[in-house]
């Protein structure tokens, strides 16, 4: 056989029995590859073991590990390649309580000992070019979501665009010996909040908290979920002190808020990592969030609810230089972020004074510039004179 001609389809028999064994691979010999085991434990390493594997067929009874507990740990593996395998199972005419429990726990399909080579053929093929088929859409599905900058479930932008921006803006503060700062951002107890409300409103939660972190972050910042529980936010541009204050203010209103759930009212809390590129000496943004989520972890051992810097815990208190842009801060308006925008006030009143200083010129609202103005500059002199 030449080198360069395609692989065989890959089939692997697990039976306890030589001769059945030796039957199916007479039938399917040069047109299939195959693999055989004598039990259901030998094949179900062989199956993790070889990604090339697209059918398996199996006994029910054999030792060791029989034919259900193997189909039970097929469909229940968090491997999609193993849990979505076609299985067919060999099966008498006389085993129809045998049969109707394989279909319920997930076998694909089912053939007859003694099946003919014609039939035994066309069933595998039709169940190769299924798995194929999955193979195929599963790869698409992976290259569109490289491709995409926003996550469907989230909103947030995904892991791939998280990284390109951050690799960029981490390039960007070293060539201009300016920083990056990133916040692995978790829900504490995130086990014990499905154990006692449910996966669906535990998950209901995380994307109320996708969408508070949405509103509250800059426009040059990104921010991406990492598991089910757990958010990045990478930050161009600001130090830790900074990162902190707004890290705890975030965490502050967090712990003040009370989701209602069918009339029960459900409190979280959330522990933050902090990492900086100037202070942490990293040379990636990998090592910059693990930095972040070993800083995660050592606060949720401490108990939770607390941000955790270079230093340890991060106090809060002070006030941050973190600013949010006019168009942000609209868009916090409209997400009952009030409070965040207030403590912006200032520099967001200064950034519009052209802007109402042109508007009165045009139409004449009586917008008191000066006064505004004046009033800016006062607030900007007393917090200098404060630090």
């Amino acid at each position: 056989m030449s080198d360069n001609a395609p692989a065989l389809p890959r089939v692997l028999i697990i039976d306890d029995s030589r001769i059945v064994r030796a039957s199916i691979i007479k039938h399917i010999k040069g047109t299939y590859d195959f693999r055989e085991e004598p039990d259901g434990e030998a094949g179900w390493q062989t199956l993790l073991l070889d990604p090339s594997i697209q059918v398996v067929i199996s006994d029910i009874s054999m030792p060791k590990l029989d034919g259900f507990e193997l189909l039970q740990r097929i469909r229940a593996s968090k491997v999609s390649r193993v849990q979505e395998i076609p299985v067919i199972v060999i099966s008498g005419d006389e085993e129809d309580a045998a049969r109707i429990r394989a279909k319920e726990l997930g076998a694909t399909d089912f053939i007859n000992k003694g099946i003919g080579n014609v039939e035994l053929l066309a069933r595998i093929d039709a169940l190769c070019r299924l798995a194929q088929a999955r193979r195929e859409l599963e790869e698409s599905r992976e290259a569109l979501a490289k491709q995409a900058t926003v996550d469907p479930g989230s909103g947030l932008a995904t892991n791939e665009y998280l990284k390109h921006q951050g690799e960029q803006a981490l390039a960007l503060a070293r060539r201009h010996n300016s920083e990056l700062s990133v916040m692995v951002v978790e829900v504490d107890r995130f086990d014990e909040l499905i154990s006692r409300h449910g996966r669906q409103v535990s998950m209901l939660i995380v994307r109320k908290l996708s969408k508070i972190l949405s509103t509250r972050v800059r426009r040059e910042d990104t921010v991406a979920q990492q598991g089910e529980c757990q958010f990045v936010v990478v930050s161009p541009s600001i130090n830790l002190e900074a990162c902190g204050a707004f890290a705890n203010r975030l965490r502050q209103a967090i712990a003040g808020l009370a989701m209602n759930y069918r009339g029960e009212l459900i409190h979280i809390s959330l522990t933050v990592g902090l990492a900086n590129s100037i202070a942490d000496k990293t040379e990636t943004l990998s090592d910059l969030i693990a930095v972040g989520q070993d800083r995660v972890a050592s606060g949720r051992a401490a108990g939770g609810n607390q941000v955790v810097g270079t230093g340890g815990i991060v106090r809060s208190g002070g006030k941050s230089r973190y600013a949010v842009g006019v168009e942000q801060a609209l868009v916090m308006l409209r997400s009952d972020a009030a409070d965040e925008v207030r403590a912006q006030l200032p520099d967001l009143l200064r950034d519009l004074v052209p802007l109402l200083r042109l508007a009165e010129q045009e139409y004449g609202f009586g917008i008191p510039v000066a006064v505004i103005e004046a009033r800016v500059k006062a607030d900007a002199e007393g917090d200098a004179s404060k630090s």
